[in-house]
């Protein structure tokens, strides 16, 4: 079937309307009219060329809500009139043992992602900013009662890959986190973290949006551009998540871990990040990755949220809207996701 999109016609070149085909339902796939789709900075380092080469066109969007009406002979999990949500993979191998273990997202073979990305069958993945998707019902989540639709679109992304590294690393009453960032990534990490019961502390360059950090379930915030900051929280931290995706100054933050401390980075500059070990030696800190979670993950994270009340924060666009967002995206000009209302698409198409 052919559905409308938006799609990114070469690197660096404004989003335009289009129409892709989409496959045919499988006996294992799921049909989803997309209600609304989130919209990433991995969206936007995407279609720049930032990552290296990409199929053009790309339709982009991996944070995608919708309603199934369609499902393959082999379906059980899913039926018409499931509202559902599809995340940054739509396929693995499921024979490694990383998909055994639940963590599809490393699969040796490389996890198929939901756009710019070849499938089993050899086609090239498109994304969310379109009516419709056809998906594997393995990589399909269930949305829960409890979260609108526009806010549970970017869970989908910037909430598992925040859920991710609280949870395996422990979050909780009794511990320190630090959120580097307050914004799609950041604002997502400080409700998460909150809910966990671990005492937050949200790292910003400014104070501007201290207000909002604290509102949205902050203990503490700090001016990262103040260099006392650094020196009045030196050696507190159980865990800092870096949600930033610009080069920041590791040795400095790794300063702020207590021992056995961990700095994680879900946040992914374009450039490489230097370190001296020194910084982790001294007080046997770790540094690590992390990026989003394993369908089985996922849905606990849908869930938990569900049962705490989280949802993004979010403005709702029109598809026609996509390039200005993309810009106040890059100007830091958004609280704090921006989500497609692709029922516009059907207008931005005419």
């Amino acid at each position: 079937m052919r559905v409308n999109a938006y799609a990114a016609p070469a690197a660096g070149e404004p989003l335009a309307p289009t129409t892709i085909e989409r496959r045919e339902v499988g006996p294992n796939d799921v049909l989803i009219q997309i209600t609304h789709a989130g919209i990433c900075h991995s969206d936007i380092h995407t279609v720049n060329g930032d990552w290296g080469p990409q199929p053009f066109p790309v339709v982009p969007g991996h944070e995608i809500v919708g309603v199934v009406t369609e499902v393959g002979s082999d379906v059980t999990r899913h039926q018409v009139g499931d509202r559902v949500g599809v995340g940054c993979m739509v396929n693995s191998c499921g024979e490694c043992v990383n998909c055994k273990n639940g963590d599809e997202q490393y699969c040796v073979k490389g996890m198929v992602g939901t756009y710019a990305a070849t499938d089993r069958d050899g086609t090239t993945t498109q994304g969310g900013y379109s009516t419709h998707v056809v998906v594997d019902a393995d990589y399909v989540l269930r949305v829960p009662e409890g979260i609108d639709s526009a806010a549970a679109a970017p869970l989908l992304c910037a909430g598992i890959t925040t859920y991710t590294p609280l949870r395996h690393w422990d979050a909780g009453p009794g511990s320190k986190v630090a959120v580097v960032g307050l914004g799609g990534l950041g604002h997502m990490a400080v409700k998460i973290a909150h809910a966990l019961g671990a005492h937050v502390t949200v790292l910003s360059q400014s104070l501007k949006k201290q207000e909002d950090g604290l509102r949205l379930g902050a203990d503490a915030y700090f001016a990262t551009s103040d260099p006392t900051t650094f020196e009045q929280l030196a050696n507190q931290f159980d865990l800092i998540i870096n949600t930033v995706s610009a080069p920041v100054d590791l040795n400095a933050y790794l300063g702020l871990l207590a021992v056995d401390g961990t700095m994680v980075n879900v946040g992914a500059p374009p450039e490489p990040l230097s370190l001296d070990v020194f910084s982790l030696i001294g007080a046997r800190r770790s540094f690590a990755g992390s990026m989003i979670g394993g369908i089985a993950l996922t849905q606990e994270m849908l869930d938990f949220c569900a049962e705490k009340g989280i949802g993004a924060e979010v403005e709702v666009i029109p598809a026609d809207k996509v390039n200005e967002a993309y810009e106040r995206v890059l100007a830091s000009d958004v609280r704090y996701r921006f989500v497609i209302d692709t029922s516009t698409l059907e207008d931005a198409a005419r």
